[in-house]
């Protein structure tokens, strides 16, 4: 079998390191923030609006029902 060593690259540097200057670490953290925040009303704004509408829906199963019950005591429905 061959040595690990022989597989080890000993050129020069290849990789390069991206440039960024402070202005463009800001920018990036100023939009990072900005979804970061929009997602999160986003989020609240859904389990807001899942909570209306499933109470929404529980107080018409029950007016349906005490319709019915109503309707039934009043001879409408058989």
């Amino acid at each position: 079998m061959s040595e690990p060593s022989e597989h080890i690259y000993k050129g020069p540097e290849r990789r390069r390191s991206p440039h960024l200057t402070e202005e463009l670490i800001e920018e990036i953290a100023e939009r990072a923030a900005a979804r970061a925040v929009e997602k999160l009303t986003d989020h609240a704004y859904r389990a807001v609006g899942k909570s209306v509408v499933e109470k929404l829906f529980w107080i018409v199963g029950v007016l349906c029902a005490g319709g019915y019950l109503w309707a039934q005591g009043k001879g409408l429905v058989k």
